[in-house]
């Protein structure tokens, strides 16, 4: 899974966690190799069995007011034995005062003592969102992606395909493009694979014999989208005359990224095809899949209960 530092989840801008760091900047290296978050309650009553150290602890509102009703004494115990584990960091969440003796112990131990004004059930949210977020597995395809209704569409081909060429044309059709040339895609935690495009490129897209545009600036900013779920995969190819493709589509395929299952439908490109336009169709034919409604099927069945019911006809004859 990896790891990120303390460091990295305090200066983290995009989430909303408003943390604040209070003292141990000296474990601002510190490591956290897991997604979940704890609340130590048990542990602040004694029971260190199963502590789950490894953990980013948060005290909330609860256990302030618990160790409020402590002695210095008794505090300084319970702290001491916290830190003795080397916990990654301590939240106080609600923007609660840290008490003296906690900011001492925290110190002396190199742990990091936090705060944010969150309420703590909505800072736990955030931070596991994103340590999901970062520790997300991820990968890079060589090809396309481009919002087509609604439907994240990936692109996919050979270098000199089409691909391109296919997402500026649906750019010209009012579709939005996310990435061009290279996809970086994320899988989050309910099994679904979020692309986006390369930091490097974003929002530009290579033509040939035209070189480099810039998406944004020639057609505005309705033209681009950051990230997108990937919904379908069109699979471009050369037209091979002596293979046989899908006429009916009774057979749904499938392409897997990350251990995750696609819808694919592949597109065999040649002179006088616009695949710009059957993209657009493959992407309201998932959609109508995705109602309940498969065309295909429909009409298969349609025409089984035609010929049943012709040669029922037949045989009263």
């Amino acid at each position: 899974m990896g790891n990120i530092s303390i460091n990295e989840i305090l200066n983290d801008k995009t989430h909303g966690l408003k943390l604040r760091i209070i003292s141990g900047g000296k474990g601002l290296e510190r490591k956290v190799a897991t997604t979940d978050v704890n609340r130590p309650q048990l542990a602040l009553a004694g029971y260190w069995n199963y502590f789950a150290y490894k953990r980013i602890q948060v005290f909330g509102k609860t256990e302030m007011s618990y160790l409020r009703g402590l002695s210095v004494e008794e505090r300084s115990k319970i702290f001491s034995k916290m830190f003795s584990y080397k916990i990654p960091c301590l939240i106080i969440a609600r923007g609660q005062k840290p008490f003296p003796e906690l900011i001492e112990l925290a110190k002396k131990s190199g742990t990091v003592l936090l705060r944010s004004p969150l309420i703590t059930t909505r800072l736990i949210s955030k931070l596991h969102h994103y340590l999901e977020d970062r520790f997300a597995p991820t990968t890079t395809m060589h090809a396309g992606l481009v919002d087509v209704y609604g439907v994240g569409t990936l692109l996919l081909g050979e270098s000199g395909i089409g691909k391109s060429e296919c997402a500026l044309e649906l750019l010209e059709r009012g579709h939005r493009v996310v990435a061009d040339d290279i996809v970086d895609i994320k899988k989050t935690s309910d099994n679904k694979l979020i692309g986006t495009s390369s930091e490097l490129i974003k929002h530009h897209m290579e033509v040939r014999g035209l070189g480099v545009i810039s998406i944004e600036d020639l057609f505005g900013v309705s033209s681009i989208c950051d990230s997108k779920e990937i919904d379908l995969v069109i699979n471009l190819e050369e037209w091979n005359s002596s293979k046989e493709y899908d006429r009916l589509g009774l057979k749904d395929s499938e392409f897997e990224i990350l251990d995750v299952k696609i819808p694919q439908v592949s597109i065999p490109v040649r002179p006088g095809r616009n695949i710009a336009v059957i993209t657009e169709i493959a992407a309201m034919n998932h959609r109508l899949k995705k109602m309940g409604y498969h065309s295909a099927k429909e009409l298969n069945r349609r025409l089984l209960k035609w010929m049943k019911v012709g040669g029922n006809e037949k045989e009263k004859g």
